[in-house]
């Protein structure tokens, strides 16, 4: 066998092995690293390196050299400086028989025999050259040089494919950064102490305790009754907190039995139960690094209450048909419309899982303590309606009034729903009085004047429909009495009553 022909076979060879380097990571530096080692150990081509394009600067940047520490990287070259430079510039390769008879090889890396030849090759991906890979090949075989350039110009194609895909990955990897940064700012934005509405001095209270308990990890207990805003308040403290950009998982404890709820919070292995075909991950290992979210928990059992206690105490579990103990970094807000001191009393609660995630309580008051906040909350959610529904629509005041004269025992959620059961009914893009009227408020309107000898029948912001009934309230519904207060006559309050549509009470 010639001399060419052991370099052929040995270069096939090397060109297998360069194929699975290439194919075995996506981290660029490790695998250019990898490639000038197979260059040298298996192609006789020593002191390999490869230099990449700087999108910033146009030059190369000396980013892997065989044989030389980490920190002699980091050379550059401009376009047409030195022997790299001048292919990048003339996209062509550059062989040479003896490096000391080219005065324009500046010899920077200090790594290569001056008398021995020297290969450099543009580096593509497509037309474009976006790199030089350079070896000097061994002592005694530089009349083979021809044949070593076109090997590292097939070399340099398969590198240049690599450095494509790495490439592409670190830019859809920057994306999806910045795509969850964006995310985040506007999550933030979202959850933002000026963008929960809330003005009442209660509720300023409620964002105070947010602002410190967010700066912890402090187990937070949120409290209040069904639709006050519990799992808001829950994303504000996580969104506002050092853990933002872990994970928020929630779950709703009160929406599953017990035996599918241990499953869901901890997790289970294949084969743990029928059904159970793969591993899975629970809540607890999902949030990771994050925050917890576990809505109603005054409604778990007893049985696992003593569970969760030991993940709480601990923060380590198993799952479900598993004997691995799992430890997990995540912080616990629990959120429940339960009266858990009376629960504890009554020994339905675990006292000393009471303790344990009544570290911070937070108040949620209800909306019928805080009725200044209705027309910001009542804006709010018509402006939500009206994206949903693709149509600009208004309150007139005299339905926000009708709002605010309800005690609204579903508190947000229920105004919600009356204002999405109105906008469904109204037929232009203004939700009036009788709109609202229409969703059935009427018969709980009159709650709104608990105390209606406080009621100034000439306050201004009264219409006429308000002020007849706040008449009829004074009166206890005796139209006679009501129509004297008015200055009117009895007649005339029946009439009134009947075209405003007014629902007589009788007491």
């Amino acid at each position: 066998m010639t001399e060419r022909q052991q370099l052929l076979q040995a270069e096939l060879e090397t060109l297998y092995q360069v194929s699975q380097v290439l194919s075995r990571s996506l981290d660029l530096k490790d695998t250019l690293n990898a490639v000038l080692k197979v260059l040298h150990e298996h192609a006789g081509l020593e002191s390999g390196m490869v230099s990449l394009l700087e999108p910033e600067t146009k030059g190369l940047l000396v980013t892997s050299v065989h044989g030389l520490p980490l920190q002699a990287n980091g050379v550059r070259y401009h376009p047409g400086e030195g022997i790299v430079g001048m292919i990048m510039q003339e996209e062509k390769s550059v062989l040479l028989q003896c490096i000391a008879n080219e005065p324009r090889f500046l010899g920077r890396l200090g790594i290569y025999n001056p008398q021995g030849a020297f290969i450099g090759v543009p580096i593509r991906i497509a037309q474009q050259v976006v790199g030089v890979l350079a070896a000097q090949p061994l002592a005694g075989t530089e009349y083979l040089i021809a044949e070593y350039g076109r090997f590292l110009e097939m070399v340099a194609n398969l590198i240049g494919q690599n450095v494509r895909l790495a490439w592409e990955v670190e830019r859809k990897f920057r994306d999806l950064l910045d795509e969850r940064d964006q995310l985040l700012r506007t999550v933030r934005g979202q959850y933002g102490f000026d963008n929960v509405i809330g003005h009442a001095k209660v509720m300023r209270e409620v964002f105070e305790q947010v602002r410190q308990v967010a700066k912890w990890n402090t187990t937070v207990l949120i409290r209040g009754e069904t639709g006050t805003g519990k799992d808001l308040i829950a994303s504000a403290v996580h969104y506002n907190s050092s853990r933002a950009h872990g994970p928020f998982i929630r779950l709703n404890c009160a929406a599953l039995p017990e035996n599918l709820l241990e499953s869901e919070l901890f997790g289970h292995e294949k084969g743990a139960f029928t059904g159970a075909i793969t591993q899975r991950k629970g809540r607890f290992e999902q949030a990771d690094g994050g925050t917890l979210f576990l809505d109603e928990i005054g409604d778990i059992s007893p049985t696992f209450q003593a569970k969760l206690l030991r993940v709480i105490q601990g923060r380590e579990f198993e799952r479900v048909g598993g004997n691995r103990t799992i430890k997990v970094d995540v912080r616990i807000i629990a959120a429940t419309h339960q009266d858990l001191e009376t629960e504890v009393e009554a020994g339905k609660f675990r006292e000393d899982l009471y303790y344990r995630l009544n570290v911070m309580p937070i108040f949620l008051p209800p909306l019928r303590e805080r009725m200044e906040d209705i027309p910001s909350i009542v804006q709010f959610l018509v402006d939500k309606i009206s994206h949903q529904q693709g149509r600009e629509l208004t309150l007139t005041d005299a339905a926000i009034r009708i709002l605010m004269h309800h005690d609204w025992p579903g508190n947000v959620r229920e105004l919600e729903n009356c204002l999405e059961r109105a906008a469904v009914m109204t037929k232009t893009t203004v939700i009036d009085r009788d709109a609202i009227l229409f969703t059935g408020i009427e018969e709980r309107i009159s709650v709104s004047y608990g105390n209606a000898q406080s009621i100034d029948l000439n306050d201004p912001n009264l219409d006429e429909r308000e002020r007849v009934i706040a008449a009829l309230e004074k009166t206890g519904w005796v139209q006679a009495k009501a129509a004297r207060l008015l200055g009117i006559t009895p007649r005339q309050i029946a009439y009134r009553i009947q075209t405003l549509k007014i629902k007589v009470r009788q007491l």
